[in-house]
């Protein structure tokens, strides 16, 4: 099996997913705020030969069309179509397959989604292919006869682009660019398999859907103890989907949220239970500004003065933005390094090679 490098979308990207669930590995699903942070990925994916998700928070999608932007809505929407655009051009020639999200939308961010899909509508048109392959739609903290019902409307739209949808069933603790709460009921932080039978009745009619299930999962990194992970959840939802309509073993494609912290233990468990998907942001942010942090400090007085006051010495070649972003690139690849080999994804890549992937 084997697919064309750049973006996947449709039945390319369900192929990659069974690809993952058969192969008994998962893909970082990375957060990103700008063209430092996507092209970052992009390197780490083509280093590692393997295929990864890049997507974006409401937060990162206004961040990357610049907070100087007026209108924060407007933001949201064209920062995430101008990320998605970026992705499109260059990810082909890093040679490996690239799944396009969106992250956590809550209710009152149901319009941004609505807007993006307007301008993939015009982009299929354009292209014959969809700007996104999937976008979230995170209405775990309402009631599931809304949450489904809502996710099955804008399914029903996103199907005719080729795309699919990630829900979430339970709620992920912490919170991440406005959404979530760290002020949350215990059992709320645990799926119930009924809840998962429910969205496969409905939602597998109308087309392809992911699933955030939670199992105790927390955004963030939080002390060792603090956050119970329970991956065996997700075996019972699965056996509960296949028992009641004589599915294939796994039938739920689902996602590991608040993947930053976690015991490698219960990430190696989830991906026996159909886990393709595992998002990650608190550590690559703490490693980008990590690296960023370390090169300051070593180079303290280059951050305060153009020439040096006593030596008269330039310091050009280090306050320049690229020699600093360059660092926290370098520092976040290395921690995308670690997250593909806890993933077992490393090497995996089922992009056709054509001698031009960037080497280790």
């Amino acid at each position: 099996m084997s697919l064309k490098p750049g973006v996947v979308s449709g039945k390319d990207y369900l192929e990659l997913i069974k690809a993952c669930k058969e192969g008994g590995y998962a893909l970082p699903a990375v957060n990103v705020v700008g063209t430092d942070s996507v092209n970052a990925v992009l390197e780490a994916a083509a280093k590692n030969n393997a295929d990864v998700i890049i997507q974006l928070s409401n937060g990162g999608a206004e961040f990357y069309a610049g907070k100087g932007m007026p209108d924060s809505f407007q933001a949201k929407v064209l920062g995430a179509v101008a990320a998605a655009k970026h992705v499109h051009l260059l990810a082909e020639h890093y040679g490996v397959c690239v799944v396009l999200h969106t992250d956590h939308a809550n209710k009152k961010l149901i319009p941004w989604v609505e807007a993006m899909l307007d301008h993939g509508e015009a982009f299929y048109k354009e292209t014959g292919k969809p700007l996104f392959t999937s976008h979230m739609v995170d209405l775990s903290e309402e009631e599931i006869d809304f949450n489904l019902s809502e996710c099955a409307r804008l399914l029903e739209r996103m199907v005719k682009l080729d795309m699919s949808i990630e829900i979430e069933l339970g709620v992920t603790g912490g919170e991440e660019d406005g959404v979530g709460s760290d002020e949350i009921d215990n059992d709320k932080l645990y799926t119930q398999p009924e809840d998962c039978l429910q969205a496969f009745e409905l939602l597998s009619k109308i087309g392809h859907f992911s699933l955030a299930a939670s199992f105790g999962n927390v955004h963030g990194v939080y002390k060792p103890g603090n956050v119970k992970l329970r991956p065996e959840i997700l075996k019972n939802a699965q056996a509960l989907v296949q028992e009641k309509h004589g599915t294939d073993h796994n039938p739920l494609d689902l996602v590991f949220h608040g993947g930053s912290g976690s015991e490698k233990a219960k990430i190696d468990e989830s991906l026996g239970y159909g886990v393709f998907k595992m998002n990650i942001d608190t550590d690559t942010q703490f490693a980008f500004a990590e690296g960023v942090g370390k090169f300051v400090l070593e180079n303290e007085k280059a951050f305060k003065y153009q020439i040096d006051p006593e030596t008269g010495e330039p310091y050009k070649k280090s306050y320049d933005p690229r020699k600093w972003l360059r660092k926290g690139e370098e520092n976040m690849i290395a921690r995308l390094d670690e997250a593909f080999a806890d993933l077992k994804s490393a090497g995996k890549s089922i992009a056709t090679k054509k001698g031009n992937a960037i080497a280790a």
